[in-house]
């Protein structure tokens, strides 16, 4: 392998808290290290239209504790083609660079992958998704921002839900994964949380309900995954409106607040901490891997086993969730 003299980094796919933090950390690091460094703007579409701009130590002050991404993100169709991929290549090599770093989520790591085999270009990836769906790493960066974005805003539903004796059906994101409801349900006390891993028994769910006010319990608070297979919380909350219950039923959907803010100080932290690994694992000639963090230790995996083995739920929690209300 040549020796490695610049690399270029980008963000891709959804934001997450934490993705400035990382972009810090790869910069401030290959800079240590007597590298040059390129962002990219706007993801794989910046690759494939010249985007590219030199990074400094300057570049990357004060963005520790700003959310979203400095270098901005896209979807890029274009990428997902072979011509497309042609000339994300021939603007690297215009560029001079000898090593790329994407931060992103599972497509992100598939465009990587397949990038890597046909132009055989050294990529490290850095896991920044608020899901933290990805095998490989126990935290995704952004995920614990996420949760205390859920709890912070259904600590205060919980307060207009108690003073008008109401149900909230809060959606949270997770379009396949149900790791933001479950730690965020545990985490806030909620009466119920729905995921896409778990089939929804609406009769179960409304015999639920009707326990809890048959306790004199006035309010409840059911987190919903936006990928649950009932259909999100408007739909289970028509579904519940069937039985012809009084219960006084409300939905709030989260979206996209999930995704900004401040990192939290986990976030940040890992985000650096992974960000300097990254650095590491290119000077140490690693490609096609991400890095990630399981018990406390960094870690490289390949994006092949990233790609392919599924992150499951741990139901050891769903029961909590259960011992929890019973």
């Amino acid at each position: 392998m040549a020796k490695i003299k610049k690399i270029a980094i980008l963000t891709s796919g959804g934001d997450s808290p934490g993705m400035n933090a990382a972009i810090r950390a790869v910069v401030r690091k290959a800079l240590h290290e007597n590298l040059k460094v390129m962002g990219v703007l706007r993801g794989y579409e910046g690759l494939i239209n010249n985007d590219f701009i030199p990074m400094s130590s300057k570049s990357v002050g004060n963005i520790i504790q700003r959310g979203g991404t400095i270098l901005k993100t896209a979807r890029s169709e274009r990428f997902l083609t072979q011509e497309g991929r042609a000339l994300a290549y021939e603007n690297l090599l215009k560029n001079k660079c000898d090593a790329l770093v994407v931060i992103g989520g599972d497509g992100t790591f598939k465009g990587a992958r397949i990038f890597i085999e046909e132009h055989s270009f050294p990529i490290v990836g850095l896991p920044g998704t608020i899901d933290n769906d990805l095998y490989g790493t126990d935290m995704t960066i952004g995920f614990d921002t996420a949760l205390n974005t859920v709890i912070e805003a259904v600590d205060k539903i919980r307060d207009t839900a108690a003073s008008h004796e109401r149900i909230f059906f809060v959606e949270v994101m997770g379009r396949d994964a149900g790791f933001i409801a479950l730690r965020s349900g545990i985490a806030c006390g909620a009466e119920a949380v729905l995921v896409p891993e778990v089939l929804t028994d609406l009769k179960e769910l409304h015999d639920q309900l009707t326990n809890y006010m048959s306790k004199k319990k006035t309010s409840s608070i059911i987190l919903v995954a936006e990928g649950d297979d009932a259909g999100g919380a408007f739909s289970i909350k028509s579904e519940m409106e069937k039985y012809g219950d009084e219960f006084d039923m409300k939905v709030t959907v989260l979206g996209h607040i999930q995704r900004g803010g401040s990192p939290t100080a986990y976030d940040g932290y890992l985000a650096s901490r992974l960000g300097v690994a990254a650095v590491e694992a290119i000077l140490d000639d690693q490609r096609s891997v991400m890095i990630g963090m399981i018990n406390r230790q960094v870690v490289n995996v390949p994006f092949n086993q990233t790609i392919k083995h599924h992150k499951d739920i741990d139901e050891e929690l769903l029961k909590i969730v259960d011992v929890l209300n019973s």
